[in-house]
This record gives structure tokens, C-alpha cells and sequence, in this order.
């Protein structure tokens, strides 16, 4: 039996949630970079994440299905969705983005994808952002734009335009399945599904040889210190990937798909933080403008939402 919360306690809920999702999300870049650094693959290193993290939800994730598993069969079309789109696909498109632009841009057009999620719930459900609301998209997204510094960019690449496009698309499908109310399954139980269709989908990738896969075993280097390769593929599945996107699924069904997609852009900020602490990346001064901008946008486009019907 489901327990309803209040309007301000599942706010408050969402939106910790949200937050604990947003800065687990934001350490997969310095573990990653880690990981590559020491002679990764970025494909070895987004493979590995995922399918750890499968096999680490398997347990928790049958045993919240246990008398459910029809319910699997019911929604296995946005569960495909979810985990061949949203997970593996988000992640594949990404790292192609990266080989073609900076990490910057493939960053801020991955992130557009939260303007898809406006524009989709207003396409599909008439839902029109408020005035509110489109004040606080237009800050985030001013905010975004100054924490990625994208003008640094000398020559944008049409291919890598593609693919950076296809990972907005990725992360709508992220916050717009994660924020169905109707879905019967437990956000553990949704996460371990949907990232074992990405592990496979990623494997197959592997096998046909488009997804190429290089590992090692050298260490790593965090925060100034040599550590096994172990601690960064540790940190990448159980952080980055099990926590954050059960979080993920918590917060979008607590907050609806817009607030929780904006939260998201949070990621971003947590990622320049962690880069700081953890790979010596300091953040400029017009960073720290654009995340405060980051950050009243997510406040007005809460207000815009509030007392909207969440889907």
C-alpha cells in the first residue's frame, strides 16, 4: 500500500532526493576521468558503471518485485524505453558528443534536454509553463551556460551536434519515465530493470563492435593520491549509478518531471565541486555566478509549479 505525503512533504522529500541525485550524478565525471586516465575506455568505463550497478540492484530489486513481476510485463515498453534510451543510450550519446565537441557544449546541449521535458508535457498534457516558470528556465539555463564557460568552444561540429542532441533526448526520456505516478513498481525495482535492459544493450554494443572496450588495471589518481582502480569503479557503479538514479526515480515521482529535470542542472554544479576536490579543477569566479543563477532559477520554476498537477 502506497503512503501519500503531503504537497510540502513530498516537496521536501523531492527535492532532498533530487539534490542526493544530482551530487551522486555529478561524481561519474571525475571517477571517469580517473578511470580514462589511467587507460580506459570511456565505453569500458559507462559498461562497467552500468552493469555493476545491475548486479548490485539485483537483490533489493527482486525482492521489491516478489508478487509483482506481472507488473514488469505490464510496463516493459517504457521499462525498454527507459533502459535502452534513457540509460544506455543517454550515456553512449554523451561520451560520442565529447569525442567531436568540448565537454562543455556536449554538457549544456545533454542538458537542453530539460527543455524537451517542458515542451513535451505542454505538447502531450497542455501543461503551459507559467510566467514563473519560463523566468526561472531562461536564468538556469543563462546560469548553465556561464558554469560550462561554452564560448570556448572554437568550432562546433555537426556530428557531434547530432549526438549531443540525442543525449537531450536521452535525459528527457530519464525524467519523463521517472515521473510516471502510475507506475507500479518500487523506484529500486525500476532502477535494477531498467539498468540491466541498458547493461545488455551496452553489451551487445560491445560484441558488434560498436561500443569499443578498454580497460586496465593501473591505479587511479584521486585527489592527489594513487588508489586502486577498484575505488573509481566502486565509486562509479555504487554512487553514481545505484544511488543516483534511484534517487533520480524518487525525486521525479515526488516532484513531476519539470521541477525534477531542473533539479538535474544541479549535476552540473556538484560535477565542478567534485573536479575541484577530487581532480584539482579550481572553478572560476563567473562559475559561481552561473550556479547561483542555476539555483534561483530551480527556486522560480518551483514557485511556477507549485499547486500544478504533477504527471
Amino acid at each position: 500500500m502506497k503512503t501519500r505525503l503531503s504537497g510540502g512533504t513530498a516537496l521536501a522529500y523531492g527535492s532532498g532526493f533530487a539534490l542526493l541525485s544530482a551530487a551522486t550524478f555529478g561524481t561519474s565525471g571525475s571517477f571517469a576521468t580517473s578511470l580514462m586516465g589511467a587507460g580506459w575506455s570511456s565505453g569500458a568505463a559507462v559498461t562497467v558503471r552500468i552493469t555493476v550497478a545491475a548486479l548490485v540492484l539485483a537483490l533489493p530489486g527482486a525482492y521489491q518485485l516478489r508478487g509483482k513481476w506481472a507488473a514488469v510485463w505490464r510496463e516493459r515498453w517504457s521499462l525498454a524505453l527507459y533502459g535502452l534510451v534513457a540509460v544506455a543510450g543517454c550515456q553512449l550519446f554523451f561520451f560520442n558528443a565529447v569525442n567531436h565537441l568540448s565537454v562543455g557544449v556536449a554538457l549544456l546541449l545533454e542538458y537542453s534536454g530539460t527543455l524537451l521535458v517542458v515542451l513535451w508535457l505542454w505538447a502531450s498534457q497542455g501543461k503551459r509553463p507559467s510566467r514563473t516558470t519560463a523566468l526561472g528556465i531562461a536564468a538556469s539555463v543563462l546560469g548553465l551556460v556561464l558554469v560550462l564557460q561554452i564560448w570556448n568552444e572554437r568550432q562546433l561540429d555537426l556530428v557531434g551536434l547530432a549526438w549531443g542532441l540525442a543525449a537531450a533526448v536521452g535525459l528527457a526520456v530519464f525524467f519523463v519515465i521517472s515521473a510516471r505516478t502510475d507506475s507500479e513498481l518500487p523506484p529500486v525495482a525500476s532502477a535494477w530493470v531498467g539498468m540491466s535492459v541498458g547493461a545488455l544493450a551496452l553489451a551487445a554494443s560491445a560484441a558488434v563492435g560498436v561500443l569499443p572496450l578498454h580497460a586496465s588495471t593501473r591505479p587511479v589518481t584521486l585527489a592527489g593520491t594513487q588508489l586502486s582502480w577498484l575505488v573509481s569503479v566502486a565509486g562509479l557503479s555504487l554512487v553514481a549509478a545505484v544511488v543516483a538514479y534511484c534517487a533520480g526515480i524518487s525525486a521525479a515521482r515526488r516532484l513531476g518531471a519539470t521541477v525534477a529535470s531542473f533539479f538535474g542542472l544541479t549535476e552540473v554544479l556538484f560535477a565542478v565541486f567534485f573536479a575541484w576536490v577530487l581532480l584539482s579543477e579550481k572553478p572560476s569566479g563567473i562559475q559561481a555566478v552561473g550556479g547561483l543563477a542555476v539555483l534561483v532559477g530551480i527556486a522560480l520554476i518551483q514557485l511556477g509549479e507549485r499547486g500544478a498537477p504533477t504527471h
